[in-house]
């Protein structure tokens, strides 16, 4: 991968935060970094906002990449961890279905 697709993968995922943010009250604002947790024990997350990301950068990967990708099919759900636990972990997964 380039880093070029590296950069348009972090900033994708980086605007679905930031429109999930855009949704909640100012005291609820998710710190938004490679290291942010998404899914599991720290998460700042609930079930629907992380379904929410996903559904809004499966859209804008997709139509950046010409690619239709899907995040949450078995063989995500089957690794160990889930591919979910941060914003680098998400980053390097979405590298991988895009290769």
């Amino acid at each position: 991968m380039t880093t070029s697709q590296e950069a348009a993968v972090l900033e994708a995922i980086y605007q679905a935060l930031r429109t999930l943010n855009e949704e909640r009250a100012a005291d609820e604002q998710i710190a938004i970094g490679p290291d942010t947790c998404l899914f599991g024990e720290g998460s700042a997350l609930d079930s629907l906002s992380l379904v929410s990301v996903i559904v809004d950068l499966e859209t804008a990967v997709s139509d950046q990449f010409g690619k239709p990708i899907s995040l949450t099919d078995d063989k995500a759900m089957s690794r160990d961890p889930v591919p979910f636990t941060d914003v680098t972990a998400l980053k390097t997964y979405i590298l991988e279905l895009l290769a």
